[in-house]
């Protein structure tokens, strides 16, 4: 028996491990310096991260960026809690799905933090470049990357197909430039804006490095903006920020139709209110969900079986809208 609780002992204090959270993981270059600071954390990994922010934090592996825009945005963020609250209440639906998918590919969980400048986790936010959903792709780089946009659908919105449609574009984009930075700079300007002006730096024989390229104001307050929002989530108390519990564990399901039915019935079968139910199903573009078109609806875990059941006992019309087959010669 003593034998056994030394070696669970050994066991234990093996599993306990420094992360530095500059360093960043092999492969996983960043540029420069950009004044790193020293944000070591000692984690014991046999016990389960208690909720998504802890495992966001425990697979930080950009390294820090520590410039006067950085102090700058978390001044910012940390002056509006009530924001920073607000953005955070929206990410929990997608965080656990997201941080999956992130861990799933071996990619640094900051990444996760993403929505946070991009959309402020508003799933049906839409820009002046035309650029939707929590991920904002443009609709070029949505069909790049086979995010369906149609009368029906815009799958730009749709908070699974466009995150993995965005890891596969931040890993293009880092196989691409070598480099976090870059390629998050080239998430928000392109990669062949940020290509162009590396090449400008080379033939003035300047440096390279992130931090040394000329770029618009947007993106040279892009990573800043990602490192704020990631140093806050590292430590919530020092900025008096306080994120609500996202539980790690799935917050969500897909359920496939086989029968047409309208948007707000649904909604209605899952008992939720028609702004909870499109939060997690933002993409539909007409009033009712087709079943020619493949489509599936995403709800809450725990409103499944009451969907089902309001379902299965409903007896009237499920949707408003008539389908009319075309005859020859229309």
């Amino acid at each position: 028996m003593l034998m056994l609780n030394i070696q669970t002992l050994l066991a234990r204090l093996v599993a306990l491990v420094t992360l530095l959270v500059l360093a960043g993981c092999a492969g996983m270059s960043g540029s420069g310096d950009g004044g790193a600071q020293d944000t070591s954390l000692t984690i014991d990994l046999t016990v389960p991260a208690p909720d998504a922010w802890e495992r966001i934090r425990r697979g930080y592996a950009i390294p820090n960026l520590n410039t006067p825009l950085v102090d700058k945005w978390t001044a910012y963020y940390a002056r509006h809690p009530e924001s920073m609250n607000r953005m955070a209440n929206r990410a929990g639906k997608y965080l656990y799905y997201i941080v999956e998918e992130i861990n799933r590919r071996g990619l640094p969980t900051e990444l996760a933090l993403l929505p946070f400048v991009e959309s402020a986790y508003n799933p049906i936010a839409y820009s002046h470049a035309k650029a939707s959903g929590l991920w904002q792709f443009i609709p070029s780089t949505g069909t790049q990357f086979k995010l369906k946009q149609d009368w029906w659908h815009d799958q730009r919105r749709d908070p699974i197909a466009s995150t993995n449609a965005a890891l596969d574009y931040l890993e293009y984009l880092f196989e691409f430039q070598g480099d976090w930075y870059l390629a998050l700079a080239s998430y928000n300007w392109g990669e062949g804006a940020v290509q162009r002006a590396v090449k400008r730096n080379e033939a003035a024989g300047k440096p390279t490095d992130y931090l040394s390229l000329n770029m618009p104001n947007e993106t040279r307050n892009y990573l800043p903006k990602l490192q704020a929002i990631k140093n806050i989530v590292a430590d919530p108390k020092k900025y008096s920020v306080v994120l609500p519990n996202v539980d790690n564990s799935p917050y969500f399901v897909t359920l496939k139709k086989t029968v047409n039915i309208d948007y707000v019935l649904a909604a209605k079968f899952a008992e939720l209110p028609l702004e909870d139910f499109q939060a997690l199903n933002p993409s539909f573009n007409q009033p009712v969900i087709s079943v020619k078109e493949n489509q599936a609806i995403i709800l809450p875990r725990d409103r499944v079986d009451i969907y089902n059941k309001n379902l299965a006992q409903y007896r009237g019309d499920l949707t408003s809208w008539k389908t009319y087959d075309t005859q020859d010669g229309e």
